[in-house]
This record gives structure tokens, sequence and C-alpha cells, in this order.
């Protein structure tokens, strides 16, 4: 039985590098007979968490704020695996990404122990640089994340070099990307 994967892709540019990635990953993933939905951040209005620490209270709408995150919480809730899509910006995630993680804490606040719910997850990145250094500070945030979180690391795919949209035609991370999708058990 295929697992239920969701992508979230923080690009700001509908068709960019990243969204290359993200439809790569999927049909490798769709291959391998698992069902993935992709969310496109950029199109949803998502507002940044408010800290207020009163979600939790009802499974259906984990968050007090009514947005976009409205539709993501059921997928994530039920996901198996979490993907997590975005080009680099300054040496981390996008703002349109990061906050849907943030706002993914009223989903565990629905736990009375505040633990958050067991997934894989997945990394893929688009980034102007192409060096160690450059990927560091990103990879470092994803493992601590993971690490937080005690969900598994899938893997990542970062995707170097790529600027401008289309940049990433033929990049050898596009069959990366791919291959990861189809690796998933």
């Amino acid at each position: 039985m295929g697992k239920k994967i969701i992508v979230l892709n923080g690009s700001p540019r509908a068709n960019g590098n990243t969204a290359a990635l993200a439809a790569r990953f999927i049909k490798g993933a769709e291959s391998a007979g698992h069902e993935v939905r992709l969310f496109d951040l950029q199109k949803m209005d998502i507002k940044p968490c408010l800290g207020c620490c009163a979600g939790g209270k009802d499974p259906k709408h984990p968050c007090v704020q009514r947005d976009g995150m409205d539709e993501i919480y059921p997928a994530f809730m039920e996901a198996d695996i979490v993907v997590l899509a975005s080009p680099m910006y300054f040496w981390s995630f996008t703002a349109q990404l990061k906050a849907a993680i943030d706002r993914s804490f009223a989903v565990t606040e629905l736990d009375p122990n505040y633990r958050p719910p067991h997934k894989e997850c997945a990394m893929l990145m688009a980034a102007e640089g192409d060096s160690e250094s450059n990927f560091a500070p990103v990879k470092d945030f994803y493992a601590s994340l993971l690490g937080h979180l005690g969900w598994k690391d899938l893997g990542m795919v970062l995707a170097g070099g790529v600027m401008a949209p289309g940049d990433i035609e033929g990049h050898p991370a596009l069959e990366e990307a791919e291959a990861l999708g189809a690796s998933i058990k």
C-alpha cells in the first residue's frame, strides 16, 4: 500500500526551479504507487504564527486563524511524509514555507503532551550558490528541525547553480529528485 505524501512548495515562482524539483519528485513517488498532494504556498493565504498557543482545541481547525492552512491541516495530519521544497533565501527556507512549518505547531497542540505527529520528511532545494558552505546552514536547520520533531529523514536534493527560472533544465538534481520519490517504500 502506498504512502500519503504532501509537498509544501515554498517558492514564490509558480514555474520556477523548485517547482521543477517538486514535479520530478512527485513523478517518482507516484510511479512507486504513492499518493501525493502538492501545496503551492505562494498561491495560498497563509498568515504567520501568532504565538498565541491557543490552538489544538478543534481537530478540524487546529489553529485559531482561518486561512490557507485550513486546506493543509487535514492532508498534513493524514500524511506519512512531508516534503519541504524551497529555493534558498538568505541561507534558509522562504518565508512562505517557514510560515507553514510554524503553523503546523497547532497540530502538535492537539496532543495533550505536545507530541508532534510522527512523519518522515525530505527536502528539495534550489539555490544560486553551489558549495558545501552555501548549503550548510539549511542542512543544519533541516537536521535540527527533524531531530526536535522526531521525524525520519528520507533525504535531500540540493540543486545549486540555479537562479533564473529554467536554469534547472538538464540539472542532475532533477533525476535525483525523481529517484528519491521512486525510492520511498
